[in-house]
């Protein structure tokens, strides 16, 4: 833990170096404007701070950071970076939160019935669903989803609308109707891959020695399962998913660019296009915060699955 803050700041210098010593130019979009004369260009340079050396620029914006939590000024969009992407996290945790909740709901139990089960017909629809879940990627899902859903069967909308406020019944209805494809391609890629880790993870606890110890005092299979087996069975299936949850706001680059869902993923990958480094920086350091906080978090929910582990 007494490490996460030098982390955090060797994470900062590093992002903000590479993006300050990329090819790309933040103000490229005015050099190919006739009405934009070179004078104006670098009177626009030096009042973002562009005409300092990169160094000086990032020991600015980290004071402008730490004093007034302020992550600089869109280059693009000409507003607060902390506001841009106020204004797309909620789409973001709507659709992608609720794939990754759905993922490890289905999951979990998904996995532990399929290693108690081994072999069975059961086990073998879970694993091959897996293996296809995980190895198809959500651009081509997406896809399948788009032509089948929405182009052939007309069900479900597959372009997304963040226009829509729920005001009432019917509006949430838009909502939720407009969010299945999306959710549903993330839900399945992301519940494949939880379940290959839990179901390994229990196989790999069901034969040891403990648990036939656990049986030989007359503790029912239930209890043993879920007291002894699935417990220990977590520790590594947790470490997946808090380091997965700092995802979630990011979002699903790919997805999100398929549906044209306005969330921080699209915003990213618009960001890297224009070259607006302020927003670049922006959302890669709070993911990176987000990474480091819900590290520590597993490292702390290891103590309470495995009191074996303690933290002095």
């Amino acid at each position: 833990m007494l490490l996460a803050l030098p982390t955090i700041l060797a994470i900062s210098f590093i992002i903000f170096a590479v993006l300050s010593l990329a090819p790309n130019d933040p103000l490229s979009q005015f050099a190919a404007n006739p009405a934009v004369p070179a004078e104006v260009r670098e009177n626009i340079r030096r009042s973002l701070g562009l005409d300092q050396p990169w160094p000086v620029r990032y020991v600015l914006w980290l004071k402008t950071l730490v004093t007034q939590g302020d992550l600089g000024f869109s280059f693009s969009a000409r507003i607060p970076v902390t506001t841009l992407i106020m204004q797309r996290l909620p789409t973001t945790l709507w659709v992608i939160g609720m794939s990754y909740l759905l993922s490890v709901l289905i999951a979990i139990p998904l996995g532990v019935v399929s290693a108690v089960k081994q072999y069975s017909i059961f086990d073998h629809a879970a694993t091959t669903f897996a293996f296809i879940g995980f190895s198809v990627p959500t651009f081509f899902t997406g896809l399948i989803f788009i032509l089948i859903f929405g182009v052939k069967l007309q069900w479900f909308p597959w372009i997304y609308d963040s226009t829509i406020r729920v005001t009432d019944e019917k509006s949430l209805m838009l909502l939720l109707k407009q969010s299945v494809l999306p959710v549903a391609v993330l839900t399945l890629f992301q519940t494949a891959t939880l379940t290959r880790y839990v179901r390994a993870s229990m196989l790999e606890n069901l034969p040891q020695d403990y648990v036939r110890t656990a049986r030989a005092k007359g503790l029912s299979d239930r209890v043993v399962l879920f007291k002894h087996v699935f417990r220990n069975s977590l520790i590594p299936v947790v470490t997946l998913i808090a380091l997965g949850i700092p995802a979630i706001f990011t979002g699903a680059l790919i997805t999100e660019q398929i549906f044209r869902v306005p969330g921080i993923g699209a915003l990213l990958v618009s960001s890297f296009t224009s070259s607006d480094t302020p927003v670049i920086m922006g959302v890669t350091f709070i993911f990176a915060i987000l990474v480091v906080i819900f590290n520590m978090i597993a490292d702390l929910l290891y103590g309470f699955l495995d009191p074996r582990i303690k933290y002095s």
